[in-house]
């Protein structure tokens, strides 16, 4: 068994036997004075380090569980738009819808126009793609995520006594 430092230098002959029976002392009186109160210090100190170690995982995982559920909403979205996406029907009538502060042109059918106006149809977008959807999905897709609706129309019912029904304004008309 090795022997300590202050044994191997009373040994060695640097320190007297005095100056090691001080050092014990020493020792001693520091254990049972100031060095516990270290030592509770540090035990504290290191029981605080675990608990922000605690919280900054619980963050992490949080924020992990938000990314993994906002995923699984974009595909639902996606999924619910590529299902029930109505084709777009080759037309010469342009029409143009802000996509996030972007004006896209669709060249569209006069019926598809009429149906989007009259809230029969929806415009979609998710990232670059762009889906024409019935009012029920376009819904569904709302309760899910607002922002990938870019067109929603309030949908139109005629009422059956209104005298103007027959006269229809049409959208395009400028004062």
């Amino acid at each position: 068994m090795s022997l300590s430092l202050r044994d191997q230098l009373l040994k060695a002959g640097a320190v007297s036997k005095k100056q090691h029976q001080q050092a014990r002392t020493q020792k001693k009186k520091d254990r049972k004075s100031g060095k516990e109160d270290d030592s509770a210090a540090s035990k504290a100190a290191a029981q605080k380090a675990r608990e922000e170690q605690a919280a900054r995982d619980r963050e992490l995982n949080r924020q992990r569980e938000d990314e993994r559920t906002r995923k699984a909403i974009q595909a639902q979205i996606r999924q619910l738009a590529s299902d029930h996406q109505v084709a777009r029907e080759a037309g010469e009538t342009p029409y143009r819808f802000n996509d996030r502060g972007t004006i896209k042109k669709w060249y569209i059918s006069d019926q598809q126009l009429d149906r989007i106006a009259n809230g029969q149809l929806a415009v979609i977008g998710l990232d670059d793609e762009y889906y024409l959807v019935p009012y029920q999905i376009a819904e569904k897709i709302a309760e899910r995520d607002e922002a990938a609706i870019l067109v929603l129309n309030t949908r139109k019912d005629v009422d059956e006594d209104d005298p103007y029904a027959d006269y229809q304004i049409p959208d395009d008309l400028m004062w």
